[in-house]
């Protein structure tokens, strides 16, 4: 079978509107909506709609830019006064699925943590800036003992891994209203409770406290049932899982939320150190009052 016979075809449209209390006067934003192309994914026709239309015109695909991680991002200003602001991304994702790591092949936990540490001349792999801290997911105590639970001494770093991502869907409760977009991994072990972003931080930064390389990831995930299987929880919303780094697979992708590789359902639009580096999008503005983004996400397979 060829990997184009293989390929499964999703169409997904994001929109976020901002109803303002007040007229803003003045607004400076950040979006971070263009899906990445990787060797499990192909993009085609993505279009993405601003209004108002932002200052400079409309070529907005040829402003983009690349951040440290090779994400696609678009900076944009409105000088006009507007009680309303709608962003929509659309576009068509091919996915291919990853081959499930090779529990047997992968190194032990710990002599890939050894490899990780800052060592003087050392060749430094692209890896070692996810074993740091970062705002939501730091290295703390709490987190490592956690990680420990999964990561037993002389376990292959992918037993470990997988392991790890199956004990936060056991011990943590899916529940929205418990968290907010500003919870930190170790709030949320705390609480044991959440939703994608937190079950993501958690993992990850229970691996980075092992001295392990965990990346964010936020996307897309197609929720409709298969037959005979339950609906994944991450409908209609944007959704976040986590990649981890091992020497013999490379990046292994995995959605803790739903205790599931990341595979055909997953459509990846960026990655970074946590949320705060993949925000869909922010910004800062003068006036508007208060005003929460209303946000419609749309996953469906194309036929």
């Amino acid at each position: 079978m060829t990997d184009a016979a293989q390929r499964r075809w999703l169409r997904v449209r994001h929109d976020t509107t901002y109803q303002y209390d007040e007229p803003v006067e003045l607004a400076h934003h950040v979006a971070c909506l263009s899906p990445r192309a990787t060797p499990h994914q192909e993009v085609r026709d993505w279009q993405l709609s601003i209004t108002p239309e932002p200052d400079g015109g409309e070529n907005l695909e040829q402003r983009l830019s690349r951040d440290a991680w090779g994400n696609a991002r678009l900076v944009f200003s409105h000088a006009q006064v507007h009680e309303t602001l709608t962003v929509s991304s659309v576009f068509e994702a091919g996915i291919v699925a990853a081959e499930p790591p090779d529990e047997d092949a992968s190194p032990a936990w710990e002599k890939v943590a050894d490899s990780l540490r800052y060592k003087a001349g050392a060749v430094r792999s692209e890896a070692v800036e996810f074993t740091l801290a970062s705002r939501f997911a730091p290295r703390d105590g709490a987190l490592a003992a956690f990680g420990r639970e999964a990561f037993r001494p002389g376990v292959s770093l992918a037993t470990g891994a997988l392991a790890l991502m199956s004990q936060i869907h056991r011990q943590f409760k899916y529940e929205p209203a418990a968290t907010h977009v500003n919870t930190r991994a170790p709030e949320a072990l705390s609480l044991k409770r959440g939703v994608c972003q937190d079950f993501a931080h958690v993992m990850i930064g229970a691996c980075r406290s092992l001295g392990l390389a965990a990346s964010y990831v936020s996307g897309y995930l197609l929720t409709h049932p298969k037959p005979g299987q339950p609906r994944l929880i991450g409908a209609d919303a944007s959704h976040a899982w986590v990649t981890v780094w091992c020497p013999h697979h490379g990046w292994i992708a995995l959605d803790p939320t739903n205790d599931v590789l990341a595979g055909q359902d997953h459509v990846t639009l960026a990655w970074g150190r946590d949320y705060a580096d993949v925000a869909p999008l922010r910004g800062v503005i003068r006036g508007g009052g208060k005003a929460q983004p209303g946000v419609a996400v749309t996953v469906e397979p194309i036929s």
